[in-house]
């Protein structure tokens, strides 16, 4: 009798890490570019800044189209709020930043959910979760047609949506090219991500072209106090997500299992104090990830979609035999 053999696993696909940079309001570009550029040392996909009209601050999309001729590699993700945003000059900003980026621009979809937030432009009162995230991605859409038009240097800047609220997934299967999700296991992470790619795939989308990423906020202020149990055993800070506490070495062992698992495509990791746990995160989690060749050491490509792997969509109002 023939001995058995188990079936191969699949191949696992590229890891991929991304890192907020966003923190307390700060006035100045440098500490945003110092921070982009410790990313970029790591090779990371891309940093995002998070954005909303009810917090003080600069404008992120402003902000990285500033960081943007002091890197090189990285790509730069803005929260943008398709609420209260008019479709056109949103999709003209962020084809802006992928022009100044040359191809490095991605846009976090954001909502505004708050009747403060909705008081600030009088046009209509604050909507449902379900409202708000229809309104998204009908946001989305028309910036994707806009960007057929304009012919951005990457095609379509990469769209990034947090998938975890149930009224956001519709409009991350149709619409993003990233999906983050905030779950406490890589069991419920691998759930999510099967649903929204189910959802894609019910749209016409090719749901394995779809990146899900675990979403973390990271706080490495002790060197290498072990992570708390499963993630952590206290609340997380609010809006914040959930929540790992350690060191940058449990960070990347945990990174690893999670990432064997087959649960995730990649993290995006939100630092408690980013001018501290950022360059822990480069120089001890990621190097360490690095050495053990799990996480590449260059960039493959110059594009943000290059480093995600993600083809050049195809334009929708391209003439015929008309060049790229």
């Amino acid at each position: 009798m023939p001995p058995r053999t188990s079936a191969p696993r699949p191949a696992l696909r590229p890891l991929h890490l991304a890192a907020e940079i966003g923190g307390p309001p700060r006035y100045d570009a440098a500490h945003h570019t110092g921070l982009a550029r410790l990313a970029e040392g790591g090779a990371l996909d891309f940093v995002t800044l998070g954005d909303s009209f009810a917090r003080p601050g600069p404008d992120a999309l402003a902000v990285l189209a500033r960081v943007a001729p002091a890197t090189r590699r990285i790509g730069l993700v803005p929260t943008v709020t398709a609420t209260h945003t008019e479709p056109s000059r949103l999709s003209s900003a962020v084809a802006t930043l992928d022009w100044v980026s040359r191809g490095r621009a991605g846009w976090r979809v954001g909502v505004s959910a708050t009747e403060a937030e909705a008081r600030l432009f009088g046009r209509r009162p604050a909507a449902s979760a379900e409202d708000l995230w229809d309104g998204a991605g009908e946001c989305a859409e028309v910036c994707a047609r806009s960007w057929d038009h304009w012919e951005p240097p990457q095609g379509h800047p990469v769209v990034v949506i947090d998938g975890t609220p149930e009224p956001a997934r519709a409009a991350a299967a149709r619409h993003a090219d990233v999906v983050l999700v905030r779950a406490a296991t890589p069991e419920r992470t691998a759930a999510i991500r099967d649903d929204v790619r189910r959802r894609a795939a019910a749209h016409g989308r090719d749901p394995d072209a779809l990146l899900v990423f675990a979403a973390l906020t990271v706080d490495l202020g002790d060197a290498e106090t072990a992570p708390e149990p499963g993630l952590a055993d206290e609340p997380p800070p609010a809006d914040r997500g959930t929540y790992y506490r350690g060191g940058p070495v449990d960070l990347a062992a945990l990174i690893t299992r999670w990432y064997r698992a087959g649960a995730v495509d990649g993290f995006h990791l939100t630092p408690i104090t980013p001018g501290r746990d950022l360059e822990r995160i480069v120089n001890g989690t990621v190097a360490l990830l690095q050495h053990r060749s799990l996480f590449r050491t260059f960039y493959p490509g110059g594009t943000l979609r290059e480093h995600l792997g993600l083809a050049r969509p195809a334009r929708r109002y391209a003439r015929a035999g008309a060049g790229v």
